[in-house]
């Protein structure tokens, strides 16, 4: 594109990201002005210089040429935090499909000024001899500045305090300043959102750990600097190696990102690197107020803080010298934004690596697929931690099978030996967790009795069933009627598996009237500190079992759990999608990692109706490589990511008639495009949830082995939907796996 007009924001510490304002490059300047860089403009009707930062160019401006200022200069040799975030944002623009604007607001999140807290200190100038003032005070009978002297003869107090202390109004003291007698000093101080900690001396790292930082250093320091994967199993104590890492980055005179899945992580995870640098650490998560928000932004900016630990927006701190950025749990799908830009934070956090000059660390005991394939690809490095910390064996894992539990009678949620084992535990005073494995239930259709699940004879993906009567395939559009039988055994125990935590904690309290029992999930965490309260009741004994959902798999260090029972383990695997089987393995070897953490030996029960399927017995043998092997088998075969690209094009609009039309013309659009039939395009078809919110949805896959390709037909679709006024209100969106 021809740059004859930049698109500029400015100040972006302090005013609106509402839209950016127009300016004229002169020539001398066309070469130096790029995207993300900081320029000189004037601003306002006096015209007064300002920094701005510029995020786009167009040939065609909205406004009068007359009425266009031009750049002033393109501040050379000053590459700022927010220079590389502009930066940033335009590649995610362009990467994920999304406008500029809406890039900037999800990577300067924190526009708005927030009101700073101060702290006001009183104290005497010394100017004038102490006995003066008292005499002169004394002499005019000014008792209340009497009263105000003699609190400060001690030395320097906090004006609240001298306030009541002395028992006078502020305007007392503001006189008092004015007459040279004292003086007010006014330090603003950020709004804490972690506990004060002094830092600790260092874990000792065993064998394993050591090896893999000296590992990971040597990499970085002697290879290309690509990001690193460190797998190990559940208790490895891969934590201790990332503050390692950090405190490199630390004493490099620079800054580190620590990426966390959920706010129920957040405590725990705080707590462990604040015990290693004291006060230097921070944390950011979407409960905190904007005033919270804010003063942690401005401490980073300032330098002034030297970690951030947080979810997938923390990846965008603005700090001066960022060196390091980890993610941990990065299998984990909260790293994917469900917004547009629909970006996933693994992919966001090695580009900005790539701009700041920062190693990146991925932390994982069941990575996911796509980056374990890259590092078996050389793309990123890896290092395995084979054995859990301090000795402790990993879990004894079985695997109990629901349909022998339903030939016995019985047609509770709880097998018979999950039952005699938790009894056994509640005996002993020992703890347990109940994990309910829901994610990714959608109305999928499972046979009680065998175990078999519908599903679309083109796509092996499970048929969802619909409110119509229909079993549907969300991938290519299959239709099928319901079924009252199931096609293989004949069974009538056929249908939808849905039970809720509230259902499973009523069972278990009549099973075990004498137990204590948590329950963790949307309802019981609402409010600011939900999560934290609930697992710190656990983790300080307050109850016997927690049940919940896979917020309580994720990362939690409970060292009295010794028994971990997962229920409905395979309901997972009857999600609409190829990543099925990765998400149920993930799920279930992450909640059998809970047990035996501490002293005691644990045990994991998982209660299933297909105890046979590879992700169940990798889960239970906690076997990654057993896993992986036969996942990428399956995707080789139907050229599945990692082995082959996928775009979804997801359409939205309030109008179905018209929704479809328009994904019927995008069809056929690509049919045009890819003449050579390079392109594999399946739909439009429903999204799994066809109807949210009264917004119809449909989805188009388009699938190629090369990324690339799909990026390049993503920006042709584009430029047609923004051609075309039909889409003006279909909302369209790409979301690439």
């Amino acid at each position: 594109m021809k740059k004859a007009y930049a698109e500029v924001i400015v100040d972006i510490d302090h005013e609106k990201l509402d839209r950016p304002f127009t300016y004229r490059i002169p020539g001398r300047l066309a070469d130096e002005c790029v995207i993300g860089c900081a320029v000189t403009i004037p601003f306002g009707s006096s015209d007064r210089l300002i920094s701005g930062y510029v995020v786009g160019f167009t040939d065609r401006p909205d406004l009068d040429e007359e009425k266009i200022k031009e750049i002033s200069a393109v501040t050379a040799g000053i590459e700022t935090a927010e220079a590389r975030l502009v930066q940033l944002a335009a590649w995610m623009s362009r990467r994920y499909g999304s406008t500029m604007i809406r890039a900037m607001k999800t990577v300067v999140p924190v526009r708005k000024r927030t009101k700073a807290v101060t702290e006001k200190t009183v104290f005497l100038t010394g100017d004038q001899p102490f006995e003066d003032i008292a005499a002169r005070y004394a002499a005019k009978r000014c008792s209340a500045k009497m009263r105000v002297l003699n609190a400060l003869s001690g030395g320097a107090m906090d004006m609240a305090a001298l306030k009541e202390a002395a028992g006078v109004p502020v305007s007392v003291i503001r006189s008092m300043e004015e007459e040279g007698v004292l003086r007010i000093a006014v330090t603003e101080v950020y709004r804490r959102v972690t506990e004060e900690g002094a830092a600790a001396p260092p874990d000792v790292l065993n064998d394993e750990q050591q090896r893999a930082c000296e590992e990971i250093r040597r990499e970085w320091r002697e290879g290309a600097g690509r990001p690193a994967l460190l797998r190990g199993v559940t208790g490895s104590g891969k934590t201790a190696v990332y503050t390692e890492l950090v405190a490199d980055a630390i004493r490099e005179g620079g800054q580190a990102i620590v990426l966390i899945p959920e706010i129920a992580l957040t405590a725990q995870t705080v707590y462990r690197f604040v015990r290693r640098f004291g006060d230097r650490v921070s944390f950011l998560h979407s409960r905190l107020s904007g005033g919270e928000r804010y003063d942690q932004m401005k401490a980073a900016r300032k330098g002034d803080i030297s970690v951030m630990v947080g979810p997938r927006s923390a990846l965008f701190t603005p700090f001066p010298h960022l060196r390091l950025i980890v993610v941990d749990e990065e299998h984990e799908e909260s790293y994917h934004s469900e917004t547009m830009p629909r970006y996933y934070a693994q992919e966001v956090a090695v580009r900005r690596g790539e701009l700041e000059g920062a190693h990146v660390l991925f932390g994982s005991a069941t990575p996911s697929v796509g980056t374990e394939y890259l590092v078996r690809c050389g793309a990123y490095f890896g290092s395995v931690l084979h054995t859990r910390f301090g000795g402790r064996t990993l879990p004894d894992a079985r695997i109990i099978d629901m349909r022998d539990e339903l030939q016995k009678g019985n047609r509770s949620i709880l097998s018979d030996e999950l039952k005699a084992q938790i009894r056994a535990r509640l005996d002993r005073g020992e703890q347990v967790m109940l994990f309910l494995n829901r994610r990714g239930y959608a109305g999928s259709v499972t046979c009680r009795s065998c175990g078999h699940v519908i599903r679309c004879p083109h796509c092996d993906i499970s048929l969802t069933r619909h409110k119509n009567g229909r079993l549907i395939c969300h991938y290519c559009g299959y239709e099928s009627p319901d079924v009252r039988a199931c096609p293989v055994c004949g069974s009538s125990h056929i249908g939808g598996l849905s039970v809720g935590t509230e259902q499973v904690e009523d069972i278990v309290q009549a099973a075990f009237p004498d137990a204590r029992i948590l329950r963790m999930d949307l309802d019981t965490t609402k409010g600011k500190d939900g999560h934290g309260r609930i697992l710190k009741c656990f983790r300080e004994g307050g109850a016997d079992i927690l049940i919940g959902t896979q917020m309580i798999v994720k990362g939690h260090d409970f060292p009295r759990v010794t028994l971990v029972g997962v229920l409905l383990a395979d309901l997972s695997l009857s999600e609409a999608d190829y990543r099925s089987s990765e998400r149920t393995f993930q799920l279930v070897a992450q909640a059998v990692g809970r047990a035996g953490r501490g002293e005691r030996p644990g045990q994991a029960l998982i209660q299933t109706y297909q105890p046979d399927h590879f992700a169940i017995r990798a889960a239970a043998a906690q076997d990654y490589e057993l896993f992986y092997n036969e996942e990428m088998a399956y995707r080789k075969l139907l050229q599945y990511p990692p082995e082959g690209g996928m775009l979804a094009i997801l359409g939205s609009s309030p109008d179905a008639k018209l929704l479809h039309t328009g994904m019927e013309f995008l069809r056929k659009y690509i049919d045009r495009i890819d003449p050579h039939g390079r392109l594999m395009a399946i739909g439009p078809a429903p999204q799994s949830i066809g109807k949210l919110k009264d917004q119809y949805r449909e989805v188009i896959y388009v699938r190629h082995k090369m990324t690339g390709v799909l990026i390049g037909a993503k920006d042709r679709i584009e430029s047609y939907i923004a051609a075309n006024s039909g889409f003006r209100t279909i909302q369209i969106q790409f979301d690439f796996s």
